[in-house]
């Protein structure tokens, strides 16, 4: 029997966790002392929510900012959302004239669009589904707006009282909302909300993204988790990711996913990437302050943009980062598999070929068609990886045998064929 990785993953791993990118933050002019919400952008206009000073407007590229708050009666920004050359801010409540609040002319002046809303209502969050827009609240759950904003209503039919909506994200079709207990998902516009939980053992869920058909969710000490079928379960993506990592903010270009995240062993904060839809996160910190307090990202032309706690504005060229790291991660496994043995039939070897997504005790076994163990191929704890294994089947007769991979939860069994 021999056993080999498809790669010395003992030395990509080791690199990987250290790796940082060769590409360079820069930190943009002014903003310096303010704490960073949220960003977002519209056409080449560049828009930074902070947490007491209001809305704050770059129009080249984050070089400077000036404050645009014409308008405002609350200067708590909390979410950002672009329709069309429309743009709303969700902020933090202020009596009866805080709220949702919209521009359409670059932030020159903003008007408050809060009929429906309650009074004193706090914005977490802002997401748009078609000509549809979304506001989650703090102990409000979420309304709906379907006339940019003009009327509110409330849609928390399956959301429990008073809920937390920290986090919303949407596309056409779908809308997720985090919670303090979990994720929500309706398919109708907020009508109805149904709790899609399975496999997500920690229930605070700060952020949300989508990539395609991916769903990523951000934790409070969790890290990051990711499904594939519209929340119908749930898979811990967090190689690379120290253990009691906090995720506050996502951004994606494709494929490419970005994290802010919180260590709370270490009180570190750092941007992570993964290019194989979390299958293996590196650390994107170069030029940084160490131990920066990453509040928001995103993507905005070819850069990425994070906004931090007290050090402003911060800018790197999206296409370096990538390219940095992207050929390092893309043979991560993202989740169990066990492959069918090539080649089948065979005499007197073949090679079966596993994959372990996270640090797993790994057992695989070979069987009669009696069901009695004839072998052992692997039994020990296995590093996250892509692994193969070969079978000499020099000592049994033909026949018909299986094959069987058990990690943790995850057990799988295939047949193969010894033919002499």
């Amino acid at each position: 029997m021999k056993i080999f990785s498809v790669t010395i993953f003992a030395i990509v791993y080791t690199l990987l966790i250290t790796q940082y990118s060769f590409a360079q933050w820069v930190q943009t002019n002014g903003l310096y002392g303010d704490v960073i919400n949220c960003l977002a952008s519209s056409g080449t206009n560049i828009f930074a929510g902070t947490d007491v000073n209001g809305v704050y407007l770059s129009t080249n590229n984050g070089e400077n900012w000036a404050k645009v708050n014409f308008g405002l009666s609350d200067s708590t920004i909390n979410a950002f959302a672009v329709v069309g050359e429309r743009i709303f801010i969700g902020t933090g409540g202020g009596g009866d004239s805080g709220g949702v609040f919209f521009s359409t002319n670059s932030g020159t002046s903003w008007s408050l669009l809060n009929n429906g809303l309650p009074n004193n209502v706090y914005i977490t969050s802002l997401a748009v589904s078609g000509t549809n827009i979304f506001a989650g609240t703090l102990m409000g759950g979420v309304y709906l707006s379907t006339n940019n904003g003009k009327n509110w209503s409330q849609v928390n039919n399956g959301l429990p009282t008073n809920s937390w909506i920290l986090s919303l994200v949407a596309n056409d079709t779908m809308i997720f909302a985090g919670t303090q207990v979990g994720v929500f998902l309706s398919t109708n516009n907020g009508t109805n909300w149904t709790q899609v939980n399975n496999g997500l053992t920690n229930s605070y869920v700060n952020s949300l993204a989508l990539s395609g058909k991916n769903i990523f969710a951000g934790t409070s000490g969790d890290g990051v988790y990711l499904s594939q079928n519209n929340g119908i379960s749930w898979l811990q993506v967090n190689n690379g990711l120290p253990n009691n990592s906090w995720i506050f903010s996502f951004a994606v270009s494709g494929t490419n996913i970005f994290i802010g995240t919180y260590d709370a062993t270490t009180n570190n904060h750092k941007v992570y990437l993964s290019t194989n839809n979390g299958a293996m996160w590196s650390q994107v910190n170069n030029g940084l302050p160490t131990n920066i307090n990453v509040n928001s990202l995103d993507i905005i032309g070819p850069n990425i943009f994070v906004g931090t706690a007290g050090n402003g504005v911060w800018r790197c060229p999206l296409s370096e980062i990538i390219t940095a790291i992207e050929d390092k991660q893309n043979n991560f496994p993202i989740s169990f598999s066990l492959q069918q043995n090539y080649p089948n039939p065979f005499n007197p070897t073949t090679t079966i070929n596993y994959s372990v997504p996270k640090t797993s005790f790994v057992t695989l076994k070979v069987y009669d068609v009696l069901g009695k163990e004839i072998t052992t191929l692997v039994n020990h704890e296995t590093r996250s990886g892509n692994y193969s294994v070969e079978f000499n089947a020099s000592k049994f007769i033909s026949g018909v045998y299986y094959y069987r991979m058990q990690a943790g939860s995850f057990v799988e069994t295939k047949k193969l064929i010894v033919l002499k």
